[in-house]
């Protein structure tokens, strides 16, 4: 009997063993595989904050067209009267580094916001800030250009500095005579 005893007590012992490799074994995967949940979720919070910086600067930079107006010494129209301000919340811009571009079929025109002036005050402003609106007269008549003309719709867009993009349509109904309003 004493020998079924220490055979009893080995099988025991073995299963003992056995357990505790299969505990330390669990504990090594679940390290495992909390390792790799930790850096997923790292992975994502970076993507996510550099979408929201890339997101920011887009919109923190936007033009808002606040309306559009055919001018021109005589009838019909050759300029465009854009009056805009930056979106809330802006850093300011510098005017030569917003880019305007209108398209009409194959031609186009385009050139920066360096003459925009501030609403109500005289002379050009070299820097456009939050708060304040502007406005800018835009020469599209050049044979190369897109002037206003009846019953035609052009695209307008507009490119600041560090990326805000704004597009608009503007829409000439039957007449381009000066002062009407396309935005």
């Amino acid at each position: 009997m004493k020998e079924n005893t220490n055979e009893n007590s080995d099988n025991i012992a073995a299963i003992g063993i056995g357990a505790m490799i299969v505990f330390i074994a669990l504990i090594l995967v679940a390290a495992v595989a909390a390792a790799v949940i930790i850096q997923t979720a790292e992975q994502l919070q970076q993507n996510a904050q550099t979408t929201g910086e890339e997101t920011t600067d887009l919109l923190a930079s936007k033009i808002f067209i606040k309306s559009v107006i055919t001018t021109g010494a005589t009838d019909p129209a050759t300029s465009i009267l854009v009056t805009f301000e930056l979106a809330p919340g802006s850093d300011e811009i510098q005017a030569g580094d917003v880019m305007w571009a209108i398209v009409c079929g194959a031609q186009g025109s385009e050139g920066d916001f360096t003459g925009a002036s501030e609403v109500g005050q005289a002379g050009a402003s070299a820097t456009l800030e939050t708060g304040a609106t502007y406005s800018i007269t835009l020469a599209l008549a050049g044979a190369t250009e897109c002037p206003p003309a009846v019953n035609a719709a052009h695209e307008f867009m507009i490119q600041s500095g560090s990326g805000g993009f704004t597009y608009e349509l503007l829409s000439y109904g039957g007449s381009v005579d000066r002062g009407l309003v396309v935005v």
